[in-house]
């Protein structure tokens, strides 16, 4: 079972960002702080990418609507299968088809 803990404040990684960005090594840093090397690493690379420097990561902004979007896409799919579900039962249950009218 994974382990779960609180997320580090915002001011704190930022601090640890800075740190890293004067000159600090991740792994130094992890030594003194708890964040593992690797933790702060990632915050230095989503630093990196809100700032414009890395384009090839996403950004929070981008993230966050990625996010939405993914969720909105199970919503709409599920409302779908609902209706296709519904549709097929309706056509059981009239057991016919309609009739075309001549339109006079």
């Amino acid at each position: 079972m994974p382990r779960s803990r609180v997320a580090y404040p915002p001011e704190f990684r930022q601090k640890i960002v800075e740190l890293v960005q004067s000159g600090r090594s991740p792994e130094a840093l992890a030594k003194e702080f708890e964040p593992t090397a690797q933790t702060i690493r990632n915050w230095v690379a989503r630093a990196d990418a809100n700032g414009g420097k890395r384009r090839e990561l996403l950004t929070s902004t981008e993230r966050e609507e990625l996010t939405q979007l993914r969720r909105e896409l199970r919503k709409v799919k599920l409302e779908r299968e609902i209706l296709a579900k519904a549709t097929a039962w309706f056509a059981r249950e009239a057991d016919t088809t309609p009739k075309k009218s001549s339109g006079s």
